[in-house]
């Protein structure tokens, strides 16, 4: 018999409430208004998000690579295991909430990613941190940026507007970027007018699925290098 969903922990948020909710020892989701946003038993994408963001870093003696959303911390985990010891890494995430999940009962699920030396974790919106480091006396650039969000690209994003995936906020992060850094997103789905933004840009997009039955894919943009792509 399959077990039922426990609610462990709920808050209000302007979206609906925002619930922890837990059935055996591993398996979690976090919903919003009683729609599932992530679900602990799959993760294929996050992973590869993570994975891809950073691989050009593995050898990187120093490097500075920022995530935006904590959500259960699978995606942080995977920069975590790509990166060097000598990394940092800046995690923006809205509700403080999210965080103290990772920290207690999610903690497992990624050996406490949250808590690794090379962690710091901002309560923040985290296109105010992509600004941060965009402005001209920023005292350093990013090597990588790593969208991770509930919401990614679709085709109703503001062309132009839009926070995080318009082109104003696209150039923005090429501005916060190291000439060779990498710009890496999360979607629910592929969205050719994202793309195009990022091209537009100068970034030089690969689009990657995370693997059959799913249709979640992950853009990674390079500043001028490679080629406009899509691997299974």
């Amino acid at each position: 018999m399959v077990q039922p969903w426990q609610i462990i922990d709920r808050v209000p948020t302007q979206a609906g409430l925002l619930e922890l909710r837990k059935r055996g020892e591993r398996d979690f989701l976090i919903t919003v208004g009683g729609q599932v946003l992530m679900n602990s038993m799959s993760n294929r994408s996050e992973l590869t998000l993570g994975q891809l963001a950073c691989g050009h870093l593995k050898h990187s003696i120093q490097s500075l690579v920022l995530v935006g959303g904590l959500g259960m911390g699978f995606t942080l985990k995977a920069v975590l295991d790509t990166l060097p010891a000598t990394a940092r890494v800046v995690v923006a995430e809205l509700n403080p909430v999210v965080l103290a999940w990772c920290r207690g009962p999610l903690a497992a699920l990624t050996d406490n990613a949250v808590a690794d030396a090379r962690v710091k974790v901002e309560i923040c919106d985290v296109a105010q941190l992509i600004r941060r480091y965009a402005k001209d006396d920023a005292p350093e650039k990013l090597d990588a940026v790593i969208l991770d969000l509930y919401t990614g690209p679709y085709v109703r994003s503001h062309k132009r507007n839009d926070p995080l995936y318009g082109s104003i906020a696209i150039s923005t992060t090429r501005e916060a970027l190291k000439p060779d850094g990498v710009f890496a997103v999360w979607g629910e789905d592929y969205d050719a007018g994202f793309a195009k933004r990022l091209a537009t840009a100068g970034f030089v997009s690969t689009r990657h699925r995370s693997g059959r039955g799913t249709g979640h894919v992950v853009y990674l943009g390079r500043i001028g290098a490679g080629a406009d792509k899509v691997t299974p």
